[in-house]
């Protein structure tokens, strides 16, 4: 058996921690640079507030519904987050972090254990130790564990957030009453797919003929109907190294000026190149792409993107700043307004694993000492004290967080006071 343990409304819940005052009430996060919802309390979303609601068309309904708004601040939430995956791996011995606020366990082997007051003690323990609510949902197979996971959290009355599907009659009752939307891997242009056959519910797509099925989605469709069915296919995915890293800011005001660009694109390759030798990796190819403000329906929308290989691996700021740059002049354009940009660096191989062009001249043992001594220093400093030349030495470029709680668990200047 699988069991899926989802956070309830993570971001939410975790500015709740702290402030208790905030339960049962309603609550949004917003993104980076306070741009839009990234997550809601139940109460906000009975309210209305979608998922990705710009916050500058949203502030009059924010401030008439009473709504407590909060940036991102995601050290909290990476560290909560930690906590919750130590707990869990008290729980089970095989766990597999899916995202910051959901896990996969394999109970597979654990015959002896009542895994329906297993988990519930598991939610107990963090509800209790963190303060953060959680719904579990159990399983043959991870496709049904989330399935029943979403059954949990949709009526946790019924369930206490702890729901298990163990027999036929219950995948078949699941599936019947799961839309198709809501299937692990069923997205919107497939969802209109099916629904155009008249497949509504998962029950009617697991009935439907193979041939229909593999045709729409390959092996990966077929895999996904066994796995409803309550065969399994697919194993726990182990840790492994990141296939690429990516740097991404939207601007707290728009940008049409070139200069103003590459300096955002320098800094976002000397970000991408520090994650690259913090876990001794290289890159092959960077990719650079730039964002109009897409809520702006009276001006012209430009979304360019291109990317570019690298003569030799690479993990030297001074290298990679280097391509994006070239990036930059390639897909830049004169004229657009431009909200959003970002770094992508792919084609990531390990350090000793590097093969050199005999055609290209590297640079990268020329490089080496420098980033460590920049990464040093930087390091000590708790801050970007050695830069680029393209970098602006005088601008941080902090990301707008007007309404940012304080890091409680992160950071011991910010840290609960009790006064007694």
């Amino acid at each position: 058996m699988y069991a899926l343990l989802d956070c309830n409304n993570f971001y939410a819940s975790c500015e709740r921690v702290s402030n208790p005052s905030l339960i049962g009430k309603p609550v949004c996060v917003l993104s980076n640079n306070d741009g839009c919802v990234i997550a809601r309390s139940n109460e906000a979303k009975n309210l209305g507030i979608p998922m990705g609601a710009p916050a500058f068309k949203y502030e009059k309904i924010f401030e008439e519904n009473k709504i407590f708004i909060y940036s991102a601040n995601f050290p909290l939430y990476g560290d909560l987050s930690n906590r919750i995956m130590n707990i869990i791996g008290r729980y089970c011995n095989e766990v597999e972090i899916y995202s910051i606020d959901e896990a996969f366990m394999n109970f597979n082997g654990y015959m002896q254990l009542n895994l329906q007051e297993h988990c519930l003690n598991l939610r107990k323990y963090i509800l209790k130790g963190v303060g953060i609510p959680t719904s579990i949902g159990i399983a043959p197979t991870k496709t049904l564990a989330k399935v029943a996971n979403r059954i949990a959290k949709k009526y946790p009355e019924q369930t206490h957030h702890v729901y298990i599907i163990d027999s036929p009659e219950k995948i078949e009752k699941a599936l019947k009453w799961l839309p198709i939307e809501d299937i692990w891997g069923i997205g919107r242009r497939l969802t209109k797919r099916f629904q155009a056959r008249g497949i509504r519910k998962a029950y009617e797509l697991i009935n439907f003929p193979e041939t229909f099925i593999r045709q729409e989605m390959g092996i990966v469709g077929i895999r996904m109907i066994n796995e409803l069915k309550g065969i399994p296919q697919l194993n726990m995915d182990l840790p492994s190294r990141k296939k690429s890293i990516a740097t991404t800011r939207t601007f707290d005001y728009m940008i049409d000026k070139k200069e103003d660009l590459k300096e955002r694109i320098a800094t976002f390759a000397v970000k991408c190149s520090e994650k690259l030798r913090a876990q001794k990796s290289c890159c092959n190819y960077v990719t650079v792409f730039l964002h109009t403000n897409f809520f702006r329906d009276d001006l012209i929308q430009h979304h360019p993107s291109i990317t570019l290989a690298l003569s030799n691996p690479h993990n030297s700021a001074i290298e990679v700043s280097k391509y994006a740059q070239k990036a930059l002049k390639a897909i830049y354009k004169k004229g657009y307004q431009y909200k959003k940009a970002g770094v992508i660096v792919s084609g990531l191989i390990p350090e000793s694993e590097r093969q050199i062009s005999l055609f290209d001249e590297d640079f990268y043992l020329k490089h080496q000492p420098i980033m460590k001594i920049i990464d040093k220093l930087n390091h000590k400093y708790h801050e970007d004290k050695l830069k680029l030349g393209s970098q602006d030495i005088k601008r941080t470029w902090k990301m707008k967080q007007a309404r940012l709680s304080k890091r409680f668990s992160t950071n011991i200047k910010e840290i609960i006071q009790i006064m007694v």
